[in-house]
C-alpha cells in the first residue's frame, strides 16, 4: 500500500475508533496488540495486512473499515518446504469454552489466563457479552476477564453466535441455577451427522430441568430444589455431557456422584477449576467424580486452563508428513501417550525432554523433538477409545500420517457419522483413501502428494489434515473457506510460517 492510501486507512480506523468512544489502548488490547502499534497504523505509518484491516472492522463493528472482509477467508499454501526449529502448542480450545460456560457459576470476577483467541473462543463470548456479562482481554490481550451480571438477560442472547457453537449446549448447567424458565438456541458447530443431545438432558433431569425443543430452540423448565438421589449413569462418557453434570452440580446443594464420566484433558481442566471455586471433586482423572456442591460462589478467581493435546498432535502430524526436524514444546503428555505408542511402534524417531508442570500445578507437560523417519503401516487398525485412549480427535490426523508410512491402514473413526467422509478429501491431493463405510477409511501409502484448489471440509480436524498435507506437496495449493480452522486454531497459518512453512492468508475481494 502507497503512503498516502495508509494515511487515509488510518484515518478511517480512528475515526471509527472514536465514533465507538475507545482508546488506542481499549482497540488494541481486542486486537492483541500494542497502544503503539494502533497509535502508528492511524497515522499511517505502519504497514497492514488487509486481514489486519478486518480483524480492525470486526473489534470496532464498524462498516467504514470493511477492507479485505467481503467474503470468506482462504490459503494460499506453497508445499514441499521442511519445517525446523520449535513451536509452542496453545491453551485447550475445549477446555476454554467449558470454563467460559463455568464462569456463569460465579458470582465473582473470573480471569482466564492465556485463552485461545480462536472463532470458538469468540462465539461463546458474543453469547455471554449479549446476556450481560462483562467479557474483556487485559493483559495486552493475552488473559480473559469475565465478570457475570447479578441477573443475565436471556431475551437479549446472540442467536446467530450460539447457533454456530455446539458449546452453547454447556449453559444448560449454570444457568439451572440462576432461573426457573430459559431457552436458548440449538447446538451448531461441525457439520459431523446427529449427534443426540440425550444424553445431557437424562443427566440434567436429576437436577430438575425438564427440556423441550421447539422452533430452533431448548426451552427448558426447571423445578427448584431437586438434587439428585443416586448416582448419575452417563449414558455416553462424552466430554461435555460430562462437563455439563459438573456444571449443574457445581452449584447444588449436597453430594452428586456422577458414573461412567469422562476424564479428557477438558473435563480434568474443568474439575481443577471447579476447585479454584471452592467445590471439591473427588476422582478427577478417574470415570466416577463425586462433586460436593456449594450453593452460591461468589469467588475472585485466576486460572491457567492448560495446553490443548489435539493441537500438539496436529504439530507433530505437521512434522511428519513435512518430513521434518522439529520441536513441539508444552506437549501434555498424558494425553497423547497412547498416540505416541502407535508412532514408536510405526517407527517414529522423537525424544521427549524431562516432564515439567502446566500453568495450573496439575497437567505433566513434555517438549517433544521429531524428525524424519521412514515409516511402516501399523499392525492394529486405528481407531479412537475415551481417553485413556487414542484421542477421537486426534483420529483424522492419522489419516496423513499413515499415507506417508509403508503398507496399509484402516481407520475406524467410529463416533462420527460423517468425519470419514471428509478424509477421503486427501484423495485430491495424491492419497490414496478408500471409504469402505461411513466410519471406516483403508489407506495405502506412501502418497506422492500433489498441489491442488479445494474447499475446506466442514469439520475442524479433517480440515487440518487437508493443510497438513497441501504442506507435503510440491507446488502451490489453495484451500478455501477455512473459517472452521479459525474455530480451533489461534493463528494456525502465522505460527506455521514462523517454524518454515509458506502459506499466505488471502479474501475474495
Amino acid at each position: 500500500m502507497t503512503d498516502d492510501y495508509l494515511a487515509r486507512i488510518g484515518q478511517l480506523i480512528r475515526d471509527a475508533r472514536q465514533h465507538r468512544g475507545w482508546t488506542q489502548s481499549q482497540l488494541a488490547e481486542a486486537l492483541g496488540t500494542s497502544q503503539s502499534a494502533v497509535n502508528r497504523i492511524e497515522r499511517g505509518n505502519q504497514n497492514i495486512s488487509l486481514e489486519m484491516i478486518a480483524r480492525i472492522s470486526e473489534a470496532l463493528d464498524s462498516e467504514i473499515v470493511s477492507l479485505g472482509y467481503s467474503g470468506p477467508m482462504h490459503l494460499r499454501v506453497v508445499g514441499g518446504r521442511r519445517l525446523s526449529g520449535s513451536i509452542d502448542v496453545k491453551t485447550s480450545k475445549n477446555a476454554c469454552v467449558a470454563l467460559l460456560c463455568a464462569s456463569l457459576l460465579n458470582s465473582g470476577r473470573t480471569v482466564l489466563r492465556r485463552v485461545a483467541r480462536i472463532e470458538e473462543v469468540y462465539r461463546i463470548l458474543e453469547v455471554l457479552s449479549s446476556i450481560g456479562v462483562r467479557c474483556r482481554w487485559i493483559n495486552g490481550g493475552a488473559d480473559l476477564e469475565i465478570v457475570p451480571p447479578a441477573e443475565v438477560d436471556l431475551g437479549s442472547i446472540d442467536q446467530e453466535a450460539a447457533r454456530r457453537t455446539r458449546s452453547i449446549i454447556m449453559f444448560l448447567g449454570p444457568l439451572l441455577h440462576r432461573m426457573d424458565r430459559f431457552r436458548i438456541p440449538y447446538a451448531g458447530g461441525c457439520d459431523l451427522g446427529t449427534r443426540t443431545v440425550e444424553p445431557h438432558m437424562s443427566a440434567l433431569r436429576h437436577f430438575g430441568l425438564a427440556v423441550t425443543a421447539t422452533e430452533g430452540n431448548y426451552h427448558a423448565e426447571v423445578e427448584p430444589g431437586v438434587a439428585p438421589q443416586r448416582p448419575i449413569v452417563l449414558t455416553e462418557r462424552g466430554d461435555t455431557v460430562t462437563e455439563n453434570a459438573l456444571l449443574a452440580a457445581a452449584r447444588s446443594d449436597g453430594t452428586t456422584v456422577i458414573r461412567n464420566a469422562s476424564s479428557n484433558y477438558m473435563v480434568q481442566d474443568l474439575c481443577f477449576f471447579l476447585e479454584e471455586l471452592g467445590v471439591r471433586v473427588e476422582g478427577i482423572g478417574t470415570t466416577t467424580l463425586t462433586v460436593h456442591g456449594v450453593p452460591e460462589i461468589d469467588r475472585d478467581v485466576d486460572y491457567s486452563p492448560s495446553e490443548d493435546p489435539v493441537e500438539a498432535m496436529s504439530l507433530v502430524a505437521a512434522a511428519i508428513v513435512t518430513e521434518s526436524e522439529l520441536t513441539v514444546c508444552r506437549v501434555p503428555v498424558e494425553f497423547m501417550e497412547i498416540e505416541l505408542a502407535v508412532l514408536e511402534e510405526m517407527g517414529l524417531d522423537f525424544d521427549r525432554s524431562t516432564e515439567y508442570a502446566a500453568d495450573n500445578g496439575r497437567t505433566r507437560l513434555t517438549d517433544l523433538t521429531v524428525r524424519p523417519s521412514k515409516l511402516e503401516a501399523p499392525i492394529d487398525k486405528i481407531h479412537p477409545m475415551p481417553f485413556p485412549g487414542l484421542n477421537i480427535d486426534n483420529v483424522p490426523f492419522f489419516a496423513a500420517i499413515t499415507a506417508v508410512a509403508q503398507g496399509k491402514t484402516l481407520i475406524h473413526d467410529w463416533v462420527y457419522d460423517n468425519r470419514a467422509i471428509y478424509l477421503t478429501d486427501l484423495n485430491r491431493l495424491g492419497g490414496r483413501l478408500q471409504l469402505l463405510d461411513p466410519h471406516r477409511v483403508l489407506v495405502e501409502g506412501p502418497t506422492r502428494w500433489r498441489a491442488a484448489e479445494m474447499m475446506c471440509p466442514p469439520a475442524l480436524r479433517p480440515a487440518v489434515v487437508v493443510l497438513l498435507a497441501m504442506m507435503a506437496a510440491e507446488g502451490t495449493s489453495v484451500l478455501r473457506n477455512v473459517y472452521v480452522i479459525n474455530r480451533g486454531y489461534e493463528e494456525l497459518a502465522e505460527r506455521l510460517n514462523e517454524v518454515g512453512a509458506q502459506i499466505e492468508t488471502f479474501r475474495d475481494i
